[in-house]
């Protein structure tokens, strides 16, 4: 998916559209996503300036925007809105700096009703940055 396609599925846009393509997408199972991380992100102007690192916080909702294309590019949940509904387990091993590019890989675990869990691995270089599970709620 491209960066249209993928605006078509999230209502997300600047500068909280943090997915710059999918690369891989298996609909209402997983999918697997590009961040390019560049100095020129909002965020850097505050966060650690002389040093800028990317917040974790945001590492977290760029894994869940791209499991929120695994989920709403099924049809069966293609009117609906994917909300982040929390967070478990997640990890962070390594800081990320302007001119990494994250891959991030989300898997569906389960869906009951309108509550999903799904768990996310964002790597840089093949190398584990941050993992970990978090909840959804879907809303038409």
């Amino acid at each position: 998916m491209n960066i249209e396609e993928i605006m078509k599925i999230l209502p997300h846009r600047y500068p909280f559209l943090l997915v710059d393509k999918i690369v891989e997408l298996i609909p209402g199972k997983s999918a697997v996503g590009v961040k390019n991380v560049t100095i020129n992100e909002p965020y850097f102007a505050g966060h650690f300036p002389g040093k800028p690192v990317m917040p974790g916080v945001l590492m977290i909702e760029a894994a869940a925007q791209v499991g929120a294309c695994a989920i709403l590019s099924d049809e069966r949940y293609k009117d609906s809105l994917a909300f982040l509904a929390g967070v478990d387990k997640f990890r962070f091993k390594k800081q990320v700096i302007p001119g990494d590019i994250l891959i991030i890989k989300t898997e569906l675990i389960t869906i009951k009703g309108s509550i999903g869990r799904a768990k996310g691995e964002i790597r840089v270089d093949e190398k584990l940055v941050a993992g970990g599970e978090f909840l959804f709620a879907l809303s038409k």
